[in-house]
């Protein structure tokens, strides 16, 4: 939380007294949570458990910061297994050290364990998270991250009357971690949630749950900003709010042109700044989520989450739990809505908040991301298509995580921990999107491969989903930057037809982009952070399939353009 005005101005005098009188830094840290990761009991569904929490909330503490500033998270590890935290979309410029993915940038923190972490923040503004990065914690370790503008300064629109964050999660009734372990014994999908959550409640369609639904109080005439955060594990969301349009003013802390839209579409990791205007008679109005899922053989969770919009007032409530109260949302597999509202961001681009797309590129790289499948191992019958193991991988590779931290490996020039020849194009070109594809295509190749950039050289990747196991959706999350969301389409990419239709002028810049089902995305960004930085699918099972590869940027010329050392309490594998 964040001191009063009053108590910040006081506490900087304290420090200017300290060092000007006894030449002593200040010891009030001002600018440092705490965060202690911990087992604790929640009730859902009917059902009691055990969780993994931070500081025992569900869900976890919000950070909130400034732009530019540089805070501190003391992690704690008091539960039984290991574990990470990431600071989702925050740019970390060179270091690193703190953002989190295990065993790509840190060992893990083990039980009983401690990290401090710093995080600096750059040109993020808006709203953010930070989550679990190992194994499947997140699934219940997650907060949001809020970067206020500087002081001086204002919103490019009108200034809400209040700000709420809104937290879409995931809600399994049998232990993430068993979860987890079945999917990695069979070999096949991991089985569905049980339901969605909006600020960790169920909401009123789940048995049990009515008590416990969120409820949003407003006044009519006013107007709120929802910093709305998709934490949820494997699920791409529609959402919407009835009888209410939803003004989108800002997408993963960046500010975009204002859009005006009935329903929003949020992938994993995605996170969107949404004006709402209390301009409806006084009732109650539900606030909902559920599933947009495209894969032909992928089960999903097609329940409902609900909130409640409640006017202040005195007003009878017919407001009820049947359908017909609920705002009307997209059908679960409309690909054409989906990609219609994420089609609509642009970035606001104006003299104050100017964009600088790369516009001559050094580096293109093509990749296929692809759900594929392994045979079984030992002879056995396992749960995947056709008695395999299901994989992921980036242009035919399943990315395998090293023993020890890639990140620590490079810094130390460790020989044998990864190799750096991930291919910048598919090792196999075929009709990526062809309904009947070859049954050998479907098994990649196991690596810990990396490519190795340039400091300052221009990127363009172009995203390409395949057909492989009937294809799907892949909203794709880059660390350590932000990229620029040039073109998208349905289909092959063309090179020579899709470049000519590329938006250079306002395009929406985002740290997690989501690539249509059997289509492609192009992105680009300039490589000016030098250090290990994960590109992964943000749909955990994907993920953990292998779906992810890692970008190490060199260091530059000059001393600013250089990696940091590593802070001196680095867990150790």
């Amino acid at each position: 939380m964040i001191l009063p005005k009053k108590s910040l101005i006081l506490i900087q005098i304290l420090c200017f007294l300290a060092l000007y009188f006894h030449h002593q830094p200040c010891s009030l840290a001002i600018d440092e949570y705490e965060f202690v990761v911990k087992e604790a009991t929640y009730t859902r569904l009917c059902s009691t458990k055990k969780i993994l929490t931070v500081n025992g909330q569900f869900p976890g503490p919000t950070i909130e910061a400034q732009h530019g500033d540089t805070i501190y998270v003391n992690v704690y590890n008091q539960g039984k297994q290991n574990i990470t935290i990431h600071w989702h979309g925050v740019l970390q410029p060179r270091y690193p050290w703190a953002d989190g993915p295990e065993y790509i940038t840190q060992c893990p923190i083990k039980p009983g364990g401690r990290f401090r972490q710093k995080i600096i923040f750059s040109t993020e503004e808006g709203t953010l998270w930070w989550h679990a990065h190992s194994d499947w914690s997140r699934a219940t370790v997650y907060g949001a991250i809020i970067i206020h503008p500087k002081v001086g300064t204002r919103y490019p629109f009108p200034k809400p009357d209040a700000e709420v964050p809104i937290i879409l999660g995931e809600w399994w009734k049998e232990d993430i971690t068993k979860v987890l372990q079945q999917m990695h014994d069979t070999g096949g999908d991991p089985n569905i949630s049980d339901a969605f959550t909006i600020n960790g409640q169920p909401g009123d369609l789940y048995p049990c749950s009515k008590q416990g639904t969120f409820k949003l109080t407003v006044d009519r005439g006013k107007t709120y900003l929802l910093r709305l955060i998709n934490a949820a594990m494997n699920i791409i969301l529609f959402f919407a709010i009835k009888k209410h349009n939803l003004t989108v003013v800002g997408v993963d802390a960046g500010y975009t042109k204002p859009l005006s839209s009935e329903y929003v579409t949020i992938s994993p990791g995605q996170t969107i700044d949404a004006l709402l205007s209390a301009n409806q008679k006084p009732d109650l109005y539900y606030m909902v989520a559920r599933a947009y899922s495209t894969g032909s053989n992928h089960h999903f969770d097609n329940t409902t989450t609900t909130a409640i919009v409640q006017y202040k007032g005195k007003y009878s409530n017919p407001t009820s739990s049947s359908s017909s109260s609920l705002p009307s949302l997209p059908f679960y597999n409309d690909t054409n809505a989906a990609f219609s509202f994420l089609g609509g961001l642009k970035s606001l681009a104006d003299k104050k908040h100017p964009i600088d797309v790369p516009l001559h590129i050094r580096n293109r790289i093509f990749t296929t991301i692809s759900v594929n499948s392994f045979p079984c191992q030992d002879n056995n019958n396992c749960a995947g298509p056709n008695g395999t193991r299901f994989a992921a991988s980036m242009n035919n590779i399943s990315f395998v995580n090293p023993s020890t931290a890639l990140l620590q490996a490079y810094y130390q020039h460790t020989n044998g921990v990864y190799g750096d020849n991930f291919p910048d194009m598919p090792p196999f070109l075929f009709n990526f999107t062809d309904i009947f594809l070859p049954l050998n295509l479907e098994t990649p190749k196991r690596g810990t491969e990396v490519m190795v950039l340039d400091y300052n050289t221009t990127v363009e990747i172009v995203l390409q989903g395949t057909a492989l196991m009937g294809g799907i959706d892949h909203p794709i999350h880059l660390h350590g930057y932000n990229f620029y969301i040039v073109g998208f389409g349905l289909g092959n990419f063309d090179i020579y037809k899709d470049p000519l239709k590329y938006n250079l002028k306002d395009p929406p810049l985002r740290n997690t982009v989501s690539v249509p089902i059997n289509g492609w995305v192009t992105v680009r960004f300039k490589a000016d952070n030098p250090g290990v930085w994960l590109l992964h699918c943000h749909i955990d099972r994907h993920m953990t399939w292998g779906m992810k590869t890692v970008f190490i940027v060199k260091d530059g010329d000059q001393p600013e353009e250089r990696l940091l050392p590593p802070p001196p309490d680095m867990p150790r594998c």
